[in-house]
C-alpha cells in the first residue's frame, strides 16, 4: 500500500504533527526514518512497497526488538528490500541519538554514587546494545559525587585492555578521591574474567599509591551487572 492511499491523519508524519511521536508505533516511527518507499520490477509487473511496509520488514528482521535493531550492522539494515546506505544510516543515526539522550538523563550526577545499582543505572544507557566491549571510569569526590565519567578503552566483542597508568592520570588531573570501573560484556554473562580479576588489582594497587580508593569494578550487560564489591571478589590485596 502506497502513502498515499493511507488517510492522511494516519500517514506517518502527519500523524506525528497532529499528535506528538508518542503515538505513533515502532514501525510508523521508522517509516518517518525511511521517508519513502520502493519500487520494483518494469512495466506492468511493477510493484511498490510503502515507507511503512519496509519498516515492519526491517522490524520482523530485528525480531520485532529495537534492541537488536540497535545491534544490526549497515550491511544487516541493507538486506531489507528497499533499504540502501542512506536509509541504514538514518536508522543508525536514530539509534545512536535514542542512547545518547538516555546517557544525558539527569539525576545519578547530582546524588553520591553509593552503590553498584547506581552505577548500573548510571552506565547502562551508555553500554546498553553494544557489540564490542568499552571500558570507563567514573571519577567521585569525597562526597561520593561525581565529578567525571570518560571511556577509557575500546576492544573486541570479547576483550578490552585498560590503561592503569591513564586512568590514574585522568583521576590526578580533577583531583578525584575515589574511582569506579565499568566494562560490558556483550555476551550476556557479566561474571568476571581472569583477566578482568587482575586489572582490577592492579588499578586498586595503583590508586592507593596515589592515595585514591577503587570502590568497585561493575560488569554492565543488558539486563543485569556484577560487582567486585558486592561480591568481595579481587578488590582485597591478596
Amino acid at each position: 500500500m502506497k502513502i498515499q492511499d493511507i488517510c492522511e491523519s494516519e500517514r506517518p508524519r502527519e500523524k506525528m504533527l497532529a499528535r506528538g511521536a508518542r503515538q505513533l508505533g515502532n514501525a510508523e516511527l521508522l517509516a518517518v526514518l525511511l521517508r519513502t518507499g520502493t519500487r520494483t520490477g518494469t512495466g506492468d509487473s511493477i510493484t511498490s512497497e510503502s515507507a511503512i511496509d519496509i519498516a515492519h520488514r526491517l522490524l520482523s528482521l530485528a525480531g520485532g526488538s529495537l534492541l537488536k535493531l540497535a545491534y544490526m550492522s549497515p550491511k544487516d539494515l541493507c538486506s531489507v528490500p528497499g533499504i540502501k546506505e542512506g536509509k541504514a544510516v538514518s536508522v543508525m543515526a536514530a539509534m545512536e541519538l535514542g542512547r545518547r539522550f538516555m546517557a544525558e538523563s539527569p539525576g545519578l550526577d547530582r546524588i553520591p554514587l553509593t552503590d553498584a545499582g547506581m552505577v548500573y543505572d548510571l552506565m547502562r544507557p551508555h553500554l546498553k546494545g553494544l557489540r564490542h566491549e568499552e571500558c570507563w571510569i567514573i571519577l567521585l569526590n569525597n562526597a561520593r559525587y561525581v565529578i567525571g565519567k570518560k571511556m577509557m578503552t575500546q576492544g573486541g566483542s570479547s576483550s578490552t585492555t585498560i590503561d592503569v597508568k591513564d586512568i590514574v592520570r585522568q583521576a590526578l588531573d580533577i583531583n578525584a578521591s575515589a574511582m569506579i570501573l565499568v566494562h560490558n560484556h556483550p555476551s550476556g554473562n557479566p561474571r568476571p574474567g581472569n583477566a578482568d580479576m587482575n586489572e582490577t588489582m592492579s588499578l586498586k594497587q595503583a590508586a592507593e599509591a596515589m592515595d585514591m580508593l577503587l570502590l568497585d569494578h561493575v560488569i554492565v550487560c543488558d539486563d543485569c551487572y556484577f560487582s567486585f564489591s558486592d561480591e568481595k571478589v579481587s578488590m582485597r590485596n591478596p
